[in-house]
């Protein structure tokens, strides 16, 4: 028999956690809290909890969905909805948070606020190029030995992020800008909690760990431990790490609440959090900013294109690790130099589509047990969900879409009658609907319909 590790230690479960915290919080994890305190003003606690939900204890559940059910990546996940939906959802979700959007997006924003700001306007163009270059050429260099991950994020880059951004929470816990009184603005004043969660929806971070979860699963492998190792200690690592991330929003929150003493509601989180800093470290404030945010956002692209080379190697086995890594890196080098805005313009729509049917996936795979992950409940509730989803990704489209008469006709008569729909929350009770009928009928009748089993993730009793 193989000898296996019997346990693991304290560093190794903090370097795993710090892995994962590192891979998915980005420069999103970063502006949109504090934008959000600047905007909830004394309502900041339960907007604060609200951002919490769909921020952390979503991406917490899909880490949990991919250990309960030791699934090798997002295709396993799937899989048991079908091989051509799995492989449909995986290469949707990789290319939306994977060279069409995301990863480019780390590249972009780490310009913005770290180079730009010292560049003649005439050579951003040419800044932009070389930037990218060297970003994405050093992420690309960094993620050709997968295996080194942990050591680069998890020892290294992620605990220089926390160092950074400890010092702005400490500078700015004793020297705070005032009182948590300021009034709300908008649907904060009625509806904090609500418009709390939908502005969590932002960060994406649960479709991002469930593409992730196979570069952190192979990571922990990886260490030597294996089995029911791997699902004990990813499951307590990726707690840690998101009770970590809560902890960060709630100060970024509070920074955004009080900040209104000293000045005036931003455009966005990142004009926010940058007149924060500079409040508190002046013209030295903008240069810590953007190591700040380019170590943040550069760890999140290291995790982005190794998953997304870890997960196609698995879906097309005939092309190595090292082709599709040179594609992505490469890939989103391009995008991000053809400009953004017409990408997050067509990107947003299919991230409306993608979270419903995560969040779907999530629940089905928690409970998978329930059902020995019969394939009926699994099929009913997706499509249960993807209906409104797809009605989402209408309402949100571009006006090109969205304004067509029957397209129109379409989505008014489904934000009237379904419930949370004028929300962008429609999916919750269909979803819900067709997991509690197809889950009874399959307790019901038992053995009536054929249960799924995985080749690769066989189900124990």
């Amino acid at each position: 028999m193989e000898k296996t590790k019997k346990s693991y230690s304290w560093k190794q479960l903090l370097v795993v956690s710090s892995l994962i915290f590192g891979m998915f919080f980005g420069s999103g994890n970063l502006i949109f809290p504090v934008h959000l305190g600047q905007m909830a003003g004394s309502n900041w606690l339960s907007a604060g909890v609200g951002f919490a939900i769909s921020g952390a204890l979503f991406p917490l559940l899909a880490i949990l969905a991919v250990v309960v059910t030791k699934s090798d990546g997002l295709y396993d996940l799937a899989k048991p909805v079908g091989k051509w939906y799995a492989a449909l959802f995986l290469v949707l979700v990789h290319l939306t948070i994977g060279p069409f959007f995301g990863t480019p997006r780390t590249a972009a924003t780490a310009f913005e606020m770290a180079a730009k700001p010292f560049l003649p306007e005439k050579y951003t163009s040419l800044g932009m190029l070389l930037f990218s270059a060297a970003f994405f050429g050093l992420a690309y260099f960094l993620t050709v030995h997968p295996t080194r991950l942990v050591k680069y994020v998890g020892k290294y880059l992620n605990s220089i992020f926390l160092v950074l951004l400890a010092v702005v929470f400490v500078v700015a816990l004793f020297n705070p800008m005032g009182a948590l009184d300021q009034t709300a603005t908008g649907a904060y004043q009625s509806n904090a909690l609500t418009s709390g969660v939908l502005e969590g929806y932002n960060t994406v971070d649960a479709v991002a760990l469930l593409a992730l979860s196979v570069t952190f699963v192979h990571a922990v492998r990886d260490l030597g431990f294996k089995n029911k190792q791997v699902t004990e200690l990813t499951a307590k690592a990726g707690t840690v790490s998101v009770l970590l991330e809560v902890v960060i929003y709630f100060g970024l929150v509070l920074l955004g609440a009080m900040s209104l003493n000293q000045m005036n509601l931003s455009a966005n989180g990142g004009t926010a959090l940058s007149q924060i800093v500079t409040h508190y470290l002046g013209r030295f404030g903008t240069v810590f900013l953007g190591a700040l945010v380019t170590l943040g956002v550069f760890t999140t692209a290291m995790g982005l294109v190794v998953s997304f080379a870890q997960d196609f190697h698995k879906l097309f086995p005939k092309v190595s690790y090292m082709t599709w890594l040179r594609l992505t890196t490469f890939v989103s080098f391009v995008v991000a130099n053809a400009g953004l805005d017409n990408i997050i313009q067509w990107s947003l729509p299919v991230l409306m589509l993608l979270y419903p049917l995560s969040l779907a996936l999530i629940l089905l795979s928690l409970t998978a047990k329930l059902f020995k992950k019969n394939p009926l409940v699994y099929q009913v509730t997706m499509l249960f969900a993807a209906v409104p989803a797809v009605l989402d990704m209408l309402a949100s489209s571009p006006a090109v879409v969205s304004k067509q008469a029957l397209v129109a006709q379409v989505l008014s008569a489904y934000h009237t009658h379904l419930p949370f729909a004028d929300l962008g929350l429609g999916w919750v009770v269909p979803t819900l609907v067709g997991y509690l009928a197809s889950l009874t009928f399959v307790l019901l009748h038992g053995t009536a319909t054929t249960v799924y089993q995985s080749e690769e993730t066989p189900i124990e009793e």
